[in-house]
């Protein structure tokens, strides 16, 4: 098998990496987060919306029925290594970063004993002069570990999305989303603000006393510290003592003003988006294209969930052929409660098929 090029032309040199994007692999984007730590934790960490969304594309690819050439290669990627559940920790990784590293350990006899996804950010890939990779360097703290990429069995398997700029590592959706999540937290915010303050705007102390005369200095900082006492939601509907020609004078905000509602649901749609879930299976309100609940299921499994498995188990199906010849590793489509309608209605056009042969409708359908 030839893998990262080793093929005719092997010796040419690659284009050089970009320098407008971090290591990581996430693009600078105006004044949101440069740096994936950055924004994994105004995303992941802080915004429910793109946590619910990567969880939900991770743990539906998790729960995903396979099919494997051979029972080893499932039990491999269904096992728990370290307490870490393969295929849900790889998509969501795919899905934040771009890139995913399995590490495949090995027992004495130079098997493989278990597969372990290295977090993506403390992995950087080494080149040789031509710009070809040559080996990964797992950089933890002080501490740097470097695994070769070997073409036949290799002890890493570097799983990436396309990156248009940038030619050894993938890019994540956490660059796209960033505004998104930037104006989501930014409402959240302003939201707990004005509860904070009893949900309404503070108003005004007017002062008229008539002659025309103005506070002192004194006069000022005693009102000021008084007022410090009626603010925040324990003190609301607290009575106020109004004293020497003072009154108060409500403010309010516009209902154009008061909209952040609006705003919020646009960036959590534009977040859901980003990480390609059907707002609908996020209980967000409004432009749902989907006619009810299922339909937006399936859309989630034709247009995010699968085209993601196939990236990830062909990936890990190529690194362990070095170990089990013909390695193959798919989604079950067959299995998949989602697509059980599209199934029917295939398997009924193709056995009304009366021109095709028993074992060619057996290839159309998967079988063979």
């Amino acid at each position: 098998m030839k893998w990262f090029g080793r093929k005719a032309g092997r010796d040419e040199t690659r284009p050089a990496l970009s320098g407008g994007f971090a290591r990581s692999g996430v693009p600078i984007l105006g004044e949101w987060p440069r740096h994936y730590e950055a924004q994994a934790r105004d995303a992941y960490l802080g915004n429910a919306v793109a946590q619910r969304a990567v969880k939900l594309v991770a743990e539906t690819l998790g729960a995903a029925p396979l099919s494997a050439s051979d029972p080893a290669i499932a039990a491999l990627v269904g096992a728990r290594s370290g307490g870490q559940a393969l295929l849900p920790t790889v998509a969501a990784q795919m899905l934040l970063h771009g890139n995913a590293y399995v590490q495949l350990l090995r027992d004495p006899a130079g098997g493989v004993a278990a597969l372990y996804a290295l977090r993506p950010e403390r992995v950087a890939v080494e080149t040789d002069a031509g710009g070809w990779p040559v080996a990964y360097r797992y950089r933890v703290g002080s501490v740097a570990t470097r695994l070769d990429a070997d073409p036949v069995r290799p002890a890493l398997v570097h799983i990436r999305a396309f990156h248009p700029l940038d030619d050894h590592y993938g890019l994540g959706c956490l660059g796209a989303a960033a505004g998104a999540v930037a104006i989501h937290n930014a409402a959240t915010r302003w939201g707990k603000g004005l509860l904070d303050n009893a949900a309404r705007p503070s108003g005004a102390l007017v002062y008229e006393p008539g002659d025309g005369s103005a506070l002192s200095g004194d006069q000022h900082a005693r009102l000021k510290a008084e007022l410090d006492a009626f603010i925040g939601a324990p003190n609301a509907g607290r009575p106020m003592l109004l004293e020497g020609g003072l009154k108060w004078q409500a403010l309010s905000l516009s209902p154009a003003e008061l909209d952040f509602s609006g705003t919020k649901a646009a960036a959590a749609r534009e977040i859901a988006l980003a990480f390609g879930v059907p707002p609908m299976l996020l209980g967000l309100p409004g432009d749902s294209t989907h006619a009810n609940y299922r339909e937006a299921n399936r859309a989630l499994w034709r247009s995010t969930v699968v085209p993601l498995a196939e990236t990830i188990l062909t990936a890990l199906a190529q690194g362990l052929s070095g170990w089990f010849p013909d390695a193959r590793l798919t989604v079950d489509l067959n299995a998949v409660p989602a697509l059980a309608e599209e199934r029917e209605r295939l398997w009924a056009s193709v056995s009304a098929a009366e021109f095709l042969t028993g074992e060619e409708k057996r290839a159309l359908l998967g079988l063979c």
